[in-house]
């Protein structure tokens, strides 16, 4: 190799050298953000609009992408989508609102718990997980005894994500589960509520100076 090109190799290397250590992204400039914001504002939209779309797979997918858009302009409208005809669209649809995490999708989904379908049932159990409010441990109690193995291991999941110690009992009923995904769930679940009971316990034993 020449010595040019060795000359060349020592100049990256001191470039490589110059960068700041431990030196991020720049942050964006106001215009920017407020670009970056209108955006997101036109993808949701967009989305939204896909809800109503004749197309089954354009109505499911949005109804799946809207939960990680958690944008609660969106709530309305996935709601509404809960009674889509197609449980494609109604399971992703309750996922995607326990995603957002508005509560104005307690009762919607409260409700959904009911369903015929086990997808939406199981769908409705999982976003109540993720919406963590303690009104939702009686419809999950119920569905700790449902028939499909899958609604009863989302129910296991979502006690042990609100955390509520009332959920104890019927969580160490379901450690008999002949299914052992639920077992699994209603060990992760019982040691969750034992992990904020303790964490509850040592800050109430904590006294200021």
């Amino acid at each position: 190799m020449g010595s040019g090109s060795s000359s060349v190799s020592t100049e990256m290397a001191d470039a490589e050298l110059s960068v700041p250590a431990g030196a991020g992204p720049r942050e964006l400039t106001p215009e920017e953000v407020a670009a970056e914001a209108e955006k997101k504002k036109q993808r949701v939209q967009g989305l939204i609009a896909l809800l109503k779309d004749p197309n089954l797979n354009y109505r499911w997918h949005a109804a799946e992408a809207l939960g990680t858009e958690h944008d609660t302009d969106s709530v309305g409208p996935l709601i509404t989508a809960l009674n889509d005809p197609y449980v494609d669209v109604q399971w992703l649809a309750a996922k995607s609102l326990g995603q957002i995490g508005d509560l104005r999708a307690l009762e919607p989904l409260l409700a959904a718990t009911t369903s015929e379908d086990k997808w939406l049932r199981a769908g409705a159990a999982w976003g109540l997980g993720m919406l963590k409010d303690p009104r939702a441990v009686d419809k999950l109690f119920i569905l700790l005894k449902d028939t499909k193995g899958r609604v009863r291991k989302d129910a296991a999941w979502a006690l042990g994500s609100i955390a509520d110690e009332r959920a104890v009992p019927g969580l160490t009923e379901a450690l008999n589960d002949p299914d052992e995904s639920v077992r699994d769930a209603a060990r992760k679940a019982l040691a969750a509520i034992s992990t904020k009971h303790d964490q509850t316990n040592a800050g109430a034993g904590t006294k200021p100076a």
